[in-house]
């Protein structure tokens, strides 16, 4: 049994993890908020097709939280020990706990954005020339990821 735990409880497990985190949950949360702005643009496109480009820029915002996951689970995995199996218990765990950050934030930003830019495909609907009110209104809650991504990049290099 001891056995068992010392190859499953490894550096490198612990940071591939990490990385798994970042992208799935992340992931999860920018197709949440693409949906959710993709399901109020759709309806706004069947009555007028012209606005395509607006409704694409709002609902593609949500999606850069998952990007950003991807981006700090690339920076794990390819960091010196963690795919050959060489790296230290202390580290892996370390870069579990730097995945953290644009794991949860990341989830939660993509679906808040999304839902902000939902919202926002009413302005697209009724006046089309103030679209970038809306657009500015969901990238407020990008801040947020951003913030999330920097601390999570900072942490691995600091690793």
């Amino acid at each position: 049994m001891k056995e068992l735990f010392a190859t499953i409880f490894t550096g490198s497990n612990f940071a591939i993890l990490g990385a798994v985190c970042a992208v799935a949950f992340a992931g999860m949360g920018s197709s949440k908020g693409v949906g959710l702005a993709g399901e109020a643009g759709t309806g706004i496109l069947t009555e007028d097709p012209s606005k395509f480009g607006r409704v694409l820029l709002l609902q593609a915002l949500p999606g850069t939280q998952g990007i950003y996951g991807l981006l700090v689970a690339f920076l794990i995995l390819y960091r010196p020990g963690v795919l050959d199996g060489s790296l230290s218990l202390s580290s892996g765990v370390a870069y579990f706990f730097a995945a953290l950050p644009i794991a949860i934030v990341g989830y939660y930003s993509g679906v808040r954005q999304g839902r902000v830019a939902a919202a926002s495909m009413n302005i697209v609907a009724k006046k089309p020339d103030d679209s970038m009110k809306g657009v500015i209104s969901a990238g407020l809650v990008e801040t947020y990821a951003v913030l999330a991504l920097l601390i999570s990049v900072l942490a691995v290099f600091g690793i």
